[in-house]
Order: structure tokens, then sequence, then C-alpha cells
């Protein structure tokens, strides 16, 4: 009897204790069902605010560890130095010796950054690093200093590259820039404001591709910074928001895999120092650079033939300039309409080179390029850089619309070097890699000259070696005055070994330079 008793108090104790804890759960249930899900916590202010705060995990922050110890030890500071002969003009000195004193030397000092690409001592860095030095000492993060030579520089893309004797140097392995997303993390490696901050790493992400600055850097600028530069010809940079500043030209850009995406180059500031906006060549257009110069001491650069301009309003304005008032295009979707497009991708052919690549393909003015080799071509930027990744003798699929009709046509690409003598456009003549034009009526009343002929463009040459530079008036070849292109080219083919040159920088100093011929 007492255990039937006992039996059903035990029986009841845990019914009870079941019930409470369901009612428990329940009502547990019923409140965080009710309550709004703000993240992993909310807080309270002080003044009785709600807010919400985050509690990430350490895998949720981007770990960039492993790309920055990898990279830096392949990330050099390039110290350069630039001797310019220059002679001063002295009236009295002249009338009482009746000559003009010796030409003295002046030394400039500039630095940057460079990337080892390969473990025997080749560096990439930017063209403006290194333009015109005398002299090239790299230092590396174990304090070890080369001195280095040029192996060969391309203006048009802004890269050098530079050799040091060195074996099993540490290296950064290229990486494929086209597979680059928007919003993807990178890291800048270099040496800002010089010596002392050798081997900085920043971050930030890839914020446009394809970009084109325009206007450019200062015009013999040793940071690349932008505000009215000669242009580069090659202009496909990647935009990103990694802190860069003056000495971090030629320095790497680097994906989270530690791979050479980049080589920084320029950036976009009204105080010459970073703002938020920094440019670097794409490493696809680095490795084919590197790889030409390497082989065969000068860029082997494909041309296609054609100017074009992006289908936009600027270009209805361009074009209506040259169209009688009844032809012209009312607006953006006017021409378009009238060109049968469906978008605004691809580019608009403005011109094509008589005899050049495009022409013998039979593409044609008002032709609308959107493909190359199957891949879409949004923009100028991105042709660019597609075209600059063959060789010369390289054949290529081109897609273009033409009165709303898709039409492939198979282009063989031309060689953009051109030889000494030739006219490269109206009124001026290459000349051992530079481009000569008959120096301007303000030119030369700016620094006091009857007649001269104006260095307009510089690239891999016999010039650029003996100290050529764009602005450059020519006053003398070998000690005849010259007054246009011509001159120059005719008194260069009658010299049996050497071409002396005299002349005015662009910043008005007298300088002189030559080279043999063979």
């Amino acid at each position: 009897m007492n255990y039937n008793i006992m039996s059903t108090m035990k029986k009841g104790f845990v019914t009870v204790m079941l019930s409470v804890l369901l009612s428990v759960l329940a009502a547990y249930g019923v409140v965080k069902a009710a309550t709004v899900d703000y993240g992993d916590k909310v807080a309270r202010s002080e003044r009785g605010v709600e807010y919400r705060t985050v509690n990430l995990s350490q895998s949720d922050y981007p770990d960039f560890t492993y790309a920055a110890e990898s990279a830096v030890d392949a990330v050099v500071y390039v110290e350069v130095t630039v001797t310019q002969r220059y002679q001063l003009t002295d009236p009295f000195y002249r009338f009482f010796f009746g000559e003009d004193r010796e030409p003295q030397l002046r030394k400039q000092q500039g630095s940057g950054s460079g990337v080892i690409v390969r473990p025997d001592g080749y560096i990439v860095t930017n063209n403006h690093v290194v333009a015109n030095a005398t002299e090239i000492k790299v230092t590396l993060t174990n304090n070890k200093t080369y001195d280095a030579k040029i192996i060969g520089t391309d203006p048009a893309t802004d890269v050098a590259l530079i050799k040091v004797d060195g074996q099993g140097l540490p290296t950064i392995p290229f990486g494929d820039s086209d597979q680059l997303r928007l919003g993807e993390w990178v890291l800048a490696i270099g040496s800002p404001l010089g010596y002392q901050l050798r081997s900085t790493i920043t971050a930030g992400i890839v914020s446009a591709k394809g970009r084109a600055m325009g206007g450019g850097a200062y015009e013999n600028d040793p940071y690349g910074r932008i505000s009215g530069r000669s242009q580069l010809q090659i202009e496909s940079f990647i935009q990103t928001d990694a802190a860069v500043n003056p000495g971090n030209s030629g320095g790497a850009l680097v994906n989270k895999k530690g791979e050479l995406v980049g080589i920084n180059t320029a950036i976009v500031s009204q105080t010459g120092s970073y703002s938020g906006y920094s440019f670097a060549i794409p490493s696809n257009i680095v490795r084919k650079v590197v790889g030409d110069l390497i082989d065969f001491g000068s860029v082997k650069r494909a041309v296609l033939g054609i100017s074009m301009s992006e289908i936009s309003e600027g270009l209805v304005t361009a074009l209506n300039q040259d169209l009688p008032k009844s032809e012209q295009y009312s607006s953006l979707d006017d021409l378009m309409k009238k060109l049968k497009l469906s978008s605004l991708d691809g580019v608009y052919i403005r011109e094509v080179v008589k005899g050049g690549a495009a022409d013998k393909a039979g593409i044609q003015v008002g032709d609308v390029l959107t493909k190359i080799d199957g891949v879409e071509m949004a923009n100028g930027g991105a042709i660019q850089e597609k075209v600059n990744s063959f060789h010369p003798g390289d054949k290529a699929k081109i897609t273009i619309i033409r009165g709303g009709k898709e039409k492939n046509v198979e282009v063989t690409f031309q060689s953009s070097s051109s030889e000494t003598g030739t006219e490269v456009a109206e009124g001026e003549i290459a000349f051992y890699g530079t481009t000569l034009k008959a120096a301007s009526q303000e030119a030369l009343e700016k620094f006091g000259l009857k007649n001269g002929v104006e260095i307009v463009s510089v690239s891999t040459g016999k010039m650029l070696e003996a100290g050529a530079s764009e602005g450059f008036i020519i006053t003398f070849v070998n000690d005849q005055p010259v007054s246009k292109p011509q001159d120059v080219v005719d008194i260069a083919k009658a010299a049996r070994r050497s071409i002396y040159i005299e002349g005015i920088t662009a910043n008005g100093r007298k300088a002189y330079f030559g080279f043999g011929k063979d």
C-alpha cells in the first residue's frame, strides 16, 4: 500500500517538473520568435539608444599575412642618379675670352621601387623612375645593395627592366591581372617617400579596371603624379585605393595569393601625395613587355592601325562637327538607332590607317569593334590592353558591327616600330627611336633660337640611350644647323661613324649627346 502511494507521488512530481520545463521552453520560444534579430548583439548607449554590434570571428577578416610575408622581400628600393651636362652662357666671359665657359655637370638623385621577377636579378620598375639615369643602385630588404644596369625601357607602358648581378634572389610570381575582380583585396608594396620607409605595405581594393588617365602625370615627374604629363600610349590601368605615395612607383601590387597583378605607377592628386586614387600597370601587360625586353632588347608591339572613340555623347558632338546640319545626330539614342546598336559596348572606328592591319582586313570607318578573339571589348582601354598582348605577325579574329549586323574578320597585326627617316605623322619623322618635328615659333622664341627641331616622343633606341628626352630642341647635328626633321636625317645619313647632337633641354639648358651609327 505504501509502495503504491510512493510510486504515485513520484509520477506526479515528474509530471509537474516536465510540465514546468516544457512551459519554460515554450515561453522562451515565444519570446525568441517575437524578438527582432539584430545580429550577434544589441547594445544600449548611456542615453538608452539601442545599436547593433557585430562579433566577427577571426576567419571573417581578410588575412594578408601570407601575401605580405611572401612578397615583401622581392620588392626593392631603387635609387637613381641623373648626370646632366649644361652650359651657362655668359656674354662678359665670351667678350673677354671669345668663347663660352666649359660645359658643367650637374647630378640629380631620385628614388622609386622595383620588383624582382627572376632569381638571377631581373627587376621590373617604371620607366619614369630610371629614365636618363647614369647610375642605379638597388637595395634589398636585407640591406644588401647592388649596382644595376638598364636592360630596356618601354615609355609607351611606363615599364622598365633593370638587372643586378645576383643569384637566388627572392621573386614574386606573375598573376593573371585579367582575373582581378572589382572589390577584390590587393596590397601595394614599395618605398614611399624614400629610403626610410622601405618595404611599406598598404591594403586596398580594386576600384576599377581598364582605366585611362587622359592628361597623365607631371612631365618629367619622378613620382608619376597626375596633372598634364606627356601621354602614355598604352593606358589600361588598375585603379585601387591602396595608399601609394611618391617613391612607390615601380613597386608591387599583389593579390591575396601573393601574386604580382600590377606595377604601381601613378596617383591622382592635387597635393602630390596619396588622396585615394592609385593606378597600376596590369601584370599581363608587364609580363609581355618584360619578355620582349629580355628576348629581343626592345618591345615588339603589334598595332591595329585605327583611331577609335567610345560610344558616348562626346562621340555625337565630335561626329556632328564634320557633318552638315541635315545629317547630324540629335542625341546618343539617335546615333545608336542609325548605327543599329543594341548597347554602348565597343568602340566606334573614327579612322583607319591606309595600308594598316585593320585596313587590310576590311575594317572601315563607322564600324563598331566589339570583340577580339571572342573576348568582349567594353572600351578603348580594354582594346589597347588586348592588342598589346600580341606580337607583329600574330593573327586575331575581330568582331565588328556594320549596319546592325555582326561580322568577323581576321586581322594580321603589324609592327609599331618605324625606320629612321619614315614619316610617322604629318610633319613628323622617326629618328633612332624618337619622333622629330620642326620646333614651333613659340618654342623658338621662348629660348631665343632662330631654328631647331623638337623631339616630341622618345622610345627605345639609340637616341634614348644617348640621353635624348621629350621637349629637347636640336639646334646642331655634327656642327651643322637644322631647322626641320629632314635636315637631321640627311646629316645623320651622311655621317660616317657617329652623330653628335647639340641643343636645348625642355628646361632651357644647353646640352650635348652623341652615339655611333653602328
